[in-house]
């Protein structure tokens, strides 16, 4: 059963809408625990100190954590006169308790500036209780690369909220604009994106526009060769055959699929064999032209016949 993940309000002008947020989507990766392949025991993981690093420039005091690259060579001892020589024999690593863990942020290779969870806390956004619209938007205006994770957005029961909740819903309907706010989650200042689908409001989190990669940071630039006419009319008649309404119902994951086929077999007492397709040839530059032909015939033909294009409307 879903369960709300910020309970809180909307803040449209001077309208205050009681909403709950859920998670939108639920991601289907199959998720395995590791085990010994030998004694079938399970893997864990400890908090273990390392070999030493070039010192901080910046640490916390040194009776709670040591600069890094001072001391306990391997996690081996707190100071004093054998704490910077190296122990003359390989002792295993000591497992660090969690109190004495620092965050260190590297600012040049092997250097680091040490921040303590403290520090950290002091400069953490309170969380917030509204989420204000600021700004309204065309949504085609805002680039997919932007939106990182999306959450369904309720009215709050009993807090009189359906009214402007529904008022907020049809004005986003009509202007086919979506609001622009701001607005903490877990500890963490979100840009959000407000807008509605089909008879819910939906919040998508963006990405802040320092956290896009500009297209200038590929190494290999891109200079575009221009096509052919001939090539672009074939393309086009292609991309037109290929046109139809988006369901995603038509896409699965037949990887995960068959991970898990291979888990029931295995759990059944069942042998599973799988026969690797044949591989598909990559046309190369000088095969475009034959290869578009080739892919606007097979389109026509199709599994089932050819395609009827649809008629768009609005």
């Amino acid at each position: 059963m879903a369960r709300a993940v910020w309970t809180g309000s909307i803040g449209f002008g001077l309208v205050n809408i009681p909403v709950r947020l859920w998670g939108a989507t639920a991601p289907k990766d199959v998720r395995f625990h590791q085990f010994d392949r030998g004694s079938g025991r399970r893997i864990h993981f400890r908090r273990v100190a390392g070999e030493p690093t070039r010192e901080a420039l910046d640490s916390p005091a040194e009776t709670s954590a040591p600069l890094a690259g001072r001391g306990r060579p391997g996690g081996a001892s707190r100071g004093g006169a054998d704490a910077e020589q190296e122990p003359s024999h390989a002792a295993p690593p000591l497992e660090v308790p969690y109190e004495d863990i620092v965050k260190g942020y590297e600012v040049a290779e092997g250097q680091y500036v040490m921040v303590t969870p403290e520090e950290l806390a002091a400069l953490r956004p309170e969380r917030s209780r509204i989420i204000e619209i600021q700004d309204f938007v065309s949504l085609d205006d805002i680039d997919p690369v932007y939106f990182d994770r999306s959450y369904l957005v309720s009215p709050q029961r009993g807090e009189g909220a359906e009214k402007p909740y529904g008022l907020l819903l049809r004005a986003m309907q009509r202007s086919r604009r979506v609001g622009i706010a701001t607005f903490v989650l877990s500890s963490k200042a979100h840009l959000a994106a407000i807008r509605p689908r089909e008879d819910v409001l939906v919040l998508e989190t963006l990405f802040f526009a320092d956290e896009v990669r500009p297209v200038s940071e590929i190494d290999y630039p891109i200079s575009l060769v221009e096509p052919a006419e001939r090539e672009l009319d074939v393309a086009m008649k292609l991309v037109d055959l290929l046109a139809t309404e988006w369901d995603p119902a038509r896409y699965r994951d037949a990887y995960r699929e068959e991970v898990l086929g291979l888990i029931e077999s295995k759990a059944a007492g069942a042998g599973v064999v799988r026969e690797d397709a044949p591989a598909v040839p990559t046309p190369g530059v000088a095969d475009l032209m034959a290869a578009l032909q080739a892919s606007v015939e097979a389109a026509r033909k199709g599994p089932a016949g050819p395609r009827t294009r649809r008629r768009r409307t609005g």
